[in-house]
């Protein structure tokens, strides 16, 4: 089997560390100089765009897209629409990661799969569109297309403890504001188990069972480390980059019980408690 991996990042190599030791992983990255990285992990290193990705679209068994929409939309079916499309009917698998952002502000409401997509942010809005374009391609070609939509990712090398033991850490405090979250290693299992079962057509939200106030998964944080906890600072006089603040602009708990009825997934963390107790262990 041959995974054509397009945005071969942080969840992408998840997944690839769960798949059998016989499967081809090409993967691609917008830096030359990452390209020699994901070679010393095994991975088949493609520059894109940059390289000619046609031998290797012909080849692939499976394809995986973690690459976001930028200004011209998708970038993957932006450069390669014509070339998948003459192939896409012929895949096993296709996975496209999306975000719970396409679902918008429910007020701390509760979300599945069948909402209504109503985004708020910029980046919202063009996940949307880019699903749309997936989805026409897929119908226009047969293409077995997933769509994933990934809550709030963390895992190694994306905790908090830093920020706590540094003392930049901030409970930002904005009133009934939730979050839903999913680990890195979850979002690999769940990829995984579409992988063995495909359903084309399927759309799954990817997050854990606790949706919760972001303010206290930092004071998880502190308390696990033995630190105080961080001051808390009202949103409204909160310094924080566009980006950020726009994760504040919506409130919902997302459901996960289709992952869970369809794949069979049983969550390796079901909270951002024993997430983050098994991300101390391992060394933060």
């Amino acid at each position: 089997m041959i995974l054509l991996s397009f945005g071969h990042g942080y969840s992408a190599q998840a997944l690839t560390r769960l798949l059998p030791k016989d499967w081809e992983v090409i993967g691609t990255t917008r830096r030359p100089e990452k390209a020699a990285t994901l070679a010393a992990e095994g991975v088949t290193a493609r520059v894109f765009p940059g390289d000619d990705l046609t031998p290797d679209l012909a080849r692939a068994t499976h394809i995986l897209i973690s690459a976001g929409p930028g200004p011209d939309g998708d970038p993957v079916l932006a450069a390669l629409r014509d070339e998948i499309a003459t192939v896409a009917g012929d895949k096993t698998w296709i996975g496209y990661l999306s975000t719970t952002g396409v679902y918008g502000d429910h007020q701390g409401g509760w979300v599945t799969e069948d909402a209504v997509l109503t985004p708020t942010t910029k980046r919202g809005q063009a996940r949307v569109v880019a699903e749309a374009a997936w989805q026409d391609l897929a119908r226009d070609t047969g293409a077995p297309l997933h769509i994933f939509r990934l809550a709030g990712i963390y895992g190694p090398g994306r905790g908090p403890f830093a920020k706590v033991r540094a003392g930049t850490a901030r409970r930002i405090i904005k009133k009934d504001q939730v979050f839903s979250r999913i680990h890195v290693e979850d979002i690999a299992q769940t990829l995984w188990a579409s992988i063995q079962a495909p359903n084309p057509g399927a759309i799954y939200n990817l997050c854990d069972d606790d949706p919760a106030p972001p303010q206290d998964v930092i004071a998880y944080a502190a308390e696990l480390l033995g630190l105080p906890t961080p001051p808390a600072i009202p949103i409204e006089e909160a310094e924080m980059s566009e980006m950020a603040r726009s994760f504040y602009a919506e409130s919902k708990r997302v459901s996960n019980d289709r992952i869970k009825t369809e794949l069979g997934v049983t969550l390796k963390y079901p909270d951002y408690r024993s997430g983050l107790r098994a991300l101390l262990e391992a060394g933060g």
